[in-house]
């Protein structure tokens, strides 16, 4: 029984095309046709054709096919926060898009400083990217029209472009923190407190806007001293619960605005010096180890986020030429306990 031949040792360069042509007796473009796939070759030549590819251990130089078309088969994805579970879900959902299209993903991360995702994005162009996405820390964005017109398809995630018209795909900030502020009123809380990012970040506003609105659904006045937005450092978290959790008349129910918020305020429920009466908890975004600490979140779809825009990405860079979109993710209600605590009788 004859033995199946093994691809022929080759050192130095990579066979090419005209190796294969030469082994199977047939042109370049016959070989090229069997490469991509098109039709026009019998199947007996094609047959040859293959066997030579096997025998000779042939690869198709994608690189330098797609640099013939003027792409590089790269994308670049600037983060806040590379660390942050959240952005690692979106990075490998855009990721994975990205190697379905053959494309290799570089991203970065902004650590929050508009200056550094400037930095950043124009980088990534100056490396020549086919296209970029974008979560931004800034709101500012002109200084990438210049590159979008040279053709670097651009998309934002998680907040919308500043200042320029982009495709952006967000989830809902505003009605998954409306639907959780609404959880908390449906368990008999009339006293709601709000700790939030920085106002000036979009999905920080778009939170606080959700919560207001749910209590005037709820026909329920808002004290300012209940509402706290800035910093999502410890110290000034901890600071703001402190002062909502005292007085004559303290919150009886807390909405946190994201989950490192959500982190801080568990720490500090958990250590109250006295105990004191218990505190309804439901945070913006999943937290780990939420499920194991019963915290009642409002999760967002970060893989969703991730895999849409890259999506729309390559979209734009097939030629798609429609106006620029937003597309809106829905988010959902994870109940586990710390939303459903009942307000303190005392």
């Amino acid at each position: 029984m004859a033995e199946t031949p093994r691809p022929e040792p080759r050192y130095g360069n990579r066979p090419t095309m005209k190796d294969v042509a030469a082994r199977a007796g047939v042109g370049l473009k016959t070989v090229s046709r069997v490469v991509n796939g098109e039709p026009g070759v019998t199947p007996e030549t094609e047959g040859r054709v293959r066997e030579a590819i096997d025998a000779l251990g042939f690869r198709r130089n994608d690189s330098a096919r797609v640099l013939r078309k003027g792409r590089t088969a790269t994308v670049g994805l600037v983060l806040e926060d590379l660390a942050d579970p959240f952005y690692g879900q979106l990075s490998r959902a855009v990721e994975e898009v990205a190697r379905a299209h053959g494309t290799l993903l570089i991203n970065g991360s902004s650590a929050a400083d508009p200056g550094r995702e400037q930095e950043l994005a124009l980088t990534l162009c100056a490396r020549r990217v086919d296209g970029l996405i974008v979560i931004p820390a800034g709101d500012d964005h002109r200084y990438l029209e210049p590159e979008m017109r040279a053709g670097v398809a651009t998309v934002f995630a998680d907040r919308p472009a500043g200042l320029i018209d982009a495709d952006a795909v967000l989830s809902d900030g505003f009605g998954g923190a409306r639907d959780g502020v609404a959880h908390l009123i449906a368990h008999g809380h009339r006293r709601i407190g709000f700790v939030g990012d920085r106002p000036r970040i979009h999905t920080a506003a778009e939170r606080l806007r959700g919560y207001r609105a749910a209590m005037e659904d709820a026909g329920l006045p808002v004290d300012e001293r209940w509402v706290a937005s800035g910093s999502t450092e410890p110290e000034r978290v901890t600071a703001a619960l402190a002062a909502m959790l005292s007085g004559p008349e303290p919150v009886t129910a807390l909405f946190a605005g994201n989950n490192r918020v959500t982190v801080t305020a568990v720490r500090v429920l958990a250590g109250r010096a006295g105990g004191g009466p218990p505190v309804a908890l439901v945070g913006f975004d999943d937290v780990e180890l939420g499920d194991v600490l019963g915290v009642t979140v409002i999760a967002q779809d970060p893989a969703a986020l991730g895999r849409t825009a890259a999506e729309l990405l390559f979209r734009r860079l097939d030629g798609a030429a429609e106006a620029p979109r937003r597309v809106v993710i829905g988010t959902r209600l994870v109940a586990r306990g710390s939303g459903e605590v009942p307000p303190s009788s005392g």
